[in-house]
């Protein structure tokens, strides 16, 4: 935020830094600094060993094919037309859901909507929206109501986890078809060119023209009709100012608010996220959706204003993860960086456990960062797993563009510095894989495809993220020790006399409490 904040106008990100208690020194200790990682530690206060959410993805053991995080067979996506388009996903993870149901089945921990709920006898409200289902799902808990953006359709959906059909409001708003108005449109500027930071930074051969996208100003997001038009809008903008509408309507629908039993909304705003993928953090595209952002922003707390008021309001904001500049844009700078691709990982280890041990292609399965060894083989072998584990974690150690490979065998006896310590809190008992593998600060580590560039890693820059809180009895000041998202459900619960999520370690930010 502070990159552009002289240009932030009034009312949006300058009202929090304002008004709000500001916590400049805030870092993830996780190692896995992905969506829905970073979700879910918002939202129960504890860390992926805790609450289950290891990565977007893990491996399923017993049905020995990749499981999405919030998937779930039982609970399909309720339909808000009779056939949606065939769209594209712009998150590779996502090709991996085996259904389309959704639901928070596989969130282990407790949230603060679910402990705000049970502590008002069910009265309060708590809803999440996103423009992605993770974020949503997560947000609102296990008691809470989920809607998320459909690149299928540019429609707010959910799962019938949450309802046996959407309420007459939803269908309202989708009946708009406010996505669709954008057909044969474009992103363009808000301001004039000549203002921005990065104005120079327009056309950098290493980021992605998404099909006709464009790596320029305009971006076309093409035509009704075209498999990735949806997709194109959440990847600007239009995605954010979606959302925001969307949550307008539901705080008017559901009476947000109204009455003297505290009600939660969670708004994750996802373009910010998409547009990086896409162009990277120092791009005009990264500015110009920032500073749009902010409008969004400004327009929200107007309307919560005049809503509900925000001298009623708690207000809190901050991310799931942080994001890396691209590798290319680094090693211009004279950093060592590059990329490194799933297939070389997987060779290096088939190849130790073949000279070592006499296994034929030990691992079973690699999705970044965890990677599943063949533990029949290995049993078969008469070798140690252990052994084997730590052998394949030692030979990836030595790789070009990885910082450090480490065996979960071997974890119980690691030296706990920082690195390996945010891979403990990381480690699940039946999710994990056998050895995480950690990149070097700034190297890619994922497959080849239209994504430029990749959150994830444990270093800096993927783990730090704003927090801010804004409301009745805080006042303004900024905060430089170290904090962790971990501690905002805690301090949620703490402001307002909630017993704190179930497995929650974070610690309540004396500064918010009253």
């Amino acid at each position: 935020m502070s990159r552009y904040g002289d240009r932030f106008g009034e009312g949006g990100f300058r009202h929090l830094l304002e008004k709000g208690a500001v916590y400049a020194n805030a870092h993830y200790q996780h190692a896995n600094t992905e969506t829905i990682v970073g979700h879910s530690t918002l939202a129960t206060g504890t860390s992926p060993d805790q609450h289950g959410m290891i990565g977007n993805v893990w491996f399923d053991r017993e049905s020995g094919e990749l499981a999405y995080n919030i998937e779930d067979p039982e609970h399909p996506i309720l339909p808000t037309r009779e056939k949606a388009m065939e769209g594209a996903q712009i998150d590779p993870s996502q090709k991996q859901s085996r259904t389309k149901g959704r639901s928070p089945s596989s969130l282990l921990a407790s949230t603060f909507g679910d402990e705000l709920f049970v502590h008002t006898a069910g009265d309060a409200k708590v809803f999440g929206v996103s423009g992605k289902d993770r974020s949503a799902v997560a947000m609102a808990g296990h008691v809470g109501k989920a809607f998320w953006y459909a690149t299928d359709s540019g429609d707010m959906v959910t799962s019938n986890y949450y309802y046996d059909a959407y309420p007459a409001w939803v269908v309202e708003w989708n009946a708009r078809r406010q996505a669709e108005s954008h057909s044969s449109g474009s992103w363009t500027l808000l301001n004039d060119t000549s203002t921005y930071l990065l104005a120079a930074s327009d056309d950098r051969p290493y980021e992605t023209d998404l099909k006709g996208y464009g790596r320029v100003f305009p971006h076309p997001f093409g035509e009704l009709g075209d498999p990735l038009f949806f997709t194109r809008l959440i990847v600007s903008p239009v995605g954010d100012a979606l959302a925001l509408d969307f949550a307008k309507a539901l705080v008017t629908a559901e009476q947000l608010g109204q009455d003297a039993t505290p009600d939660y909304l969670s708004i994750s705003f996802s373009s910010v996220d998409a547009v990086n993928h896409f162009f990277g953090p120092s791009s005009l595209e990264n500015e110009d959706v920032v500073l749009q952002l902010d409008r969004t922003l400004a327009d929200l707390l107007r309307f919560i204003d005049e809503a509900v008021g925000l001298e009623r309001t708690l207000v809190v904001l901050s991310a799931d993860h942080g994001m890396p500049e691209m590798p290319e844009a680094m090693a211009e700078a004279g950093l060592p960086a590059g990329r490194l691709y799933p297939r070389d990982v997987v060779d290096r280890a088939n190849e130790t456990a073949r000279s070592r041990f006499g296994i034929e292609e030990a691992v079973q399965f690699f999705f970044r960062p965890y990677l599943y060894l063949e533990r029949e083989k290995i049993q078969a072998s008469g070798a140690d797993p252990g052994e084997v584990e730590q052998a394949i974690a030692a030979a990836l150690t030595g790789m070009d563009g990885i910082a450090l490979a480490v065996a979960r065998s071997a974890l119980p006896t690691l030296t706990d510095d920082d690195l390996v310590a945010r891979i403990r809190r990381n480690t699940h008992p039946s999710r994990s894989g056998d050895i995480y593998v950690a990149q070097e600060p700034y190297w890619f580590l994922y497959e080849k495809g239209p994504i430029a560039v990749m959150h994830g890693s444990p270093w800096r820059y993927d783990t730090f993220v704003p927090i801010l809180f804004a409301g009745p009895g805080i006042a303004p000041q900024t905060i430089q020790r170290r904090v962790h998202p971990a501690d905002i459900a805690p301090t949620l619960s703490g402001y307002l006399g909630v017993k704190p999520p179930s497995s929650a370690v974070g610690v309540p930010l004396k500064e918010v409490l009253p």
